[in-house]
């Protein structure tokens, strides 16, 4: 729909009260403009007369469509041309009967005519198509109610002013204006009644029309009536002037017929209506002026909201790239907070509630639940207190269950795995002894579930490293070209790091399947406290067997040389050795004790040397300022040209905001 909400006049369609509002001949053939709205704009001007000619199309219209109509502008000489203007109209809104065939019967963009001259008034008028009660064959339902639309659309603007325009010679009160009129002001404080064609009523009603023009019949008007005879369709044709119209009306409304009624002569005549309706118009305008100008404020602020939403403008490679490295420099920004911790220091909002943005936070928390993992789950049999499946299981089941956390054992069933190793991996060493090759085979297979655990955290560390980046560029890029652009560079950035930190993760895999080594003190100390324990272990097993068989249960010794020989004789043959069994538990000893060292020294180099290295140190860098300095400039264009969309829609913005601003200008004038 076009613009509806200006301060001006609707006026429901009659030729002659509009040639004399206006002074401009309109044609009065059957069906001419009477299928468009029509708005004529009259501008006093002593010296200077134009006549201009314009297609306003409706908001729907399609952006090539209101190219095409908004293209039209025509210079006319005189109103002559004003037949051509109008089939000219018709023809540009595709409508039937204007050289279009197959077209619509009526149409929603609107007519302009810009009147600059000697016109002696200062208003809009608007000229709807006549309502149209019933359907026909060449007007259908769809039409009825698309003509009800557009001119409910101008009357229900609170700063026009209806012309209801009615015929002496119909029922007044079922006359669709009026009702309408009614619908939409209420108040009555906008809606003036004219009366035509009281020549044509029958003899003897002119009392009925009198009470109607005076405002006493039961259809009333807050503004009243005017009661203007129009002038013959010869005397249009003929040109009647305004003076000559004035003249007639004036004899007319003084016969005997009419003068008994004593109308009043303030509202007779065509020309006491323009009058009127100027003053009319000028009073409402300074009515609706403070409202014009709150309204256009409200709307320049929510314009110029919507320009900075959109960002700066970017004419030239220069100003696309000044604009990609203000992006850097924001998602920078963001990045040094999520990395440091410093989650109130910059941009709140963006890591308010939500966690996928708090990337150290989550970072602290994914690595503890490695830590966690490893300690209690990273070995593959792990001692249970709980009965387990027989040892008759098969290989292939153990190795399953193994595949899903750790092994379950016994202590005898963790034995027996050692004395298999230390038995399979005997080289020439005395018995008693246990080569290097033992400890680093127990030690394998016992980490051999580290790689997967380890993969597992790296993957994770990934995927809400992905997340952040993807929110901070959502962020900071509004554009989805843009956004969608940098998340692609983003991502093979990324893709390099993971790169790199997976071959990080292979390298310590391959130093832990290399012979074991630790200068690790607490390795020794967890040698000699386990031997320590294991000496405990055998003396306290001897001496409850030498307590219970040599002294029936009750120790008592004398500090006496012979005493204490006999308890060391009594311990000594309890005390067997079985060498092998003691080569074993030496192993085991030596396997627990550096498990614990290498599994914390692994933990903390997954920590620092993959997480920290490869993945959460190169995050600033994934958008550099040299990835914006060394964009080719068809890069720069692909990547931060504003699209097409949107340059119209700032060009379409600005356009307004000056409008408006320009408004704002007037009204304070």
């Amino acid at each position: 729909m076009a613009d509806q909400h200006m301060n001006g006049i609707v006026l429901n369609r009659t030729s002659s009260v509009l040639e004399g509002i206006t002074g401009i001949p309109f044609p009065r053939e059957d069906g001419v403009c009477t299928k468009f709205s029509t708005e004529i704009i009259l501008h006093h001007h002593e010296e200077e007369a134009r006549i201009t000619a314009t297609v306003i199309p409706y908001a729907s219209r399609s952006k090539l469509q209101r190219e095409r109509i908004q293209a039209y502008h025509r210079m006319l000489t005189d109103f002559s041309e004003l037949p051509s203007v109008i089939t000219e109209a018709g023809a540009l809104m595709q409508l039937r009967g204007s050289g279009v065939d197959d077209g619509l019967t009526f149409g929603e963009d609107v007519l302009r005519i810009e009147v600059i001259g000697k016109t002696g008034l200062h208003l809009t008028v608007v000229d709807p198509p006549g309502l149209i009660s019933v359907a026909s064959e060449e007007q259908t339902e769809e039409d009825v109610q698309l003509i009800g639309r557009l001119v409910d659309s101008y009357l229900q603007s609170s700063r026009t002013i209806i012309l209801a325009v009615v015929q002496a010679n119909n029922d007044i009160a079922n006359q669709g204006i009026i009702q309408r009129a009614r619908k939409f002001d209420r108040a009555g404080q906008r809606t003036v009644g004219i009366i035509t064609k009281p020549d044509f009523i029958n003899k003897g009603t002119e009392g009925r029309i009198a009470l109607l023009a005076k405002n006493l019949d039961t259809t009333k008007l807050k503004l009243g009536y005017f009661l203007l005879k129009n002038p013959s369709p010869s005397q249009l044709e003929d040109g009647i002037t305004l003076e000559e119209r004035k003249r007639q009306e004036l004899n007319f409304f003084s016969s005997p017929t009419w003068k008994e009624h004593r109308l009043d002569p303030t509202r007779l005549g065509i020309t006491t209506l323009r009058e009127y309706l100027q003053d009319l118009l000028d009073g409402h305008i300074e009515r609706e002026l403070p409202k014009v100008r709150s309204e256009i404020k409200s709307l320049l602020a929510s314009t110029e909201a919507q320009l900075a939403n959109l960002g700066e403008e970017r004419p030239s490679t220069a100003h696309m790239r000044m604009f990609l490295t203000r992006r850097r420099m924001e998602f920078h920004g963001l990045v040094q907070s999520a990395l440091y911790g410093n989650y109130h220091e910059r941009d709140t909002g963006f890591f308010r509630d939500h966690h996928t943005t708090r990337l150290r936070a989550e970072v602290h928390r994914l690595n503890g639940s490695f830590a966690t993992e490893m300690r209690e789950n990273g070995q593959k049999r792990k001692l249970s207190i709980l009965p387990t499946p027989s040892e008759d299981c098969s290989d292939q089941e153990s190795e399953s269950d193994s595949e899903e956390g750790p092994l379950l054992v016994t202590q005898q069933e963790l034995n027996n795995w050692v004395k298999e190793t230390y038995l399979r991996t005997r080289g020439r060493e005395l018995p008693g002894n246990y080569n290097h090759v033992l400890l680093a085979e127990l030690y394998h297979e016992q980490s051999s579930r580290w790689a997967g655990i380890a993969e597992n955290h790296i993957t994770k560390l990934f995927e809400i490293t992905a997340d952040f980046v993807d929110g901070a560029i959502n962020h900071v890029v509004h554009e989805e070209n843009m956004r969608r652009e940098i998340i692609l560079l983003a991502n093979n950035r990324l893709e390099e790091g993971k790169i790199l930190a997976n071959d990080e993760l292979q390298k310590l895999l391959a130093d832990e399947r290399r012979q074991p080594i630790t200068y690790n003190h607490y390795y020794t100390d967890n040698i000699q406290n386990a031997r320590e324990s294991s000496m405990k272990d055998a003396i306290q097993k001897a001496m409850r067997a030498a307590v219970e068989k040599d002294w029936h249960g009750k120790f008592h010794v004398s500090n006496t040389p012979l005493e204490l020989e006999k308890v060391l004789a009594s311990l000594q043959k309890r005390v067997i050795v079985n060498m092998d069994d003691q080569a074993c538990a030496e192993a085991m000893g030596g396997l627990q004790a550096y498990y614990k060292v290498a599994m914390k020294t692994f933990v903390d180099n997954i920590c620092r040397q993959v997480v920290e290295r490869h993945i959460l140190s190169t995050l600033p860098n994934i958008f550099a300022p040299t990835t914006v300095m060394e964009l080719s400039e068809e890069d720069l264009v692909r990547i931060a040209s504003e699209p097409e969309k949107q340059r119209e829609r700032r060009l379409a913005l600005l356009t307004l905001a000056e409008g408006l601003k320009e408004s704002l200008l007037g009204l304070r004038t």
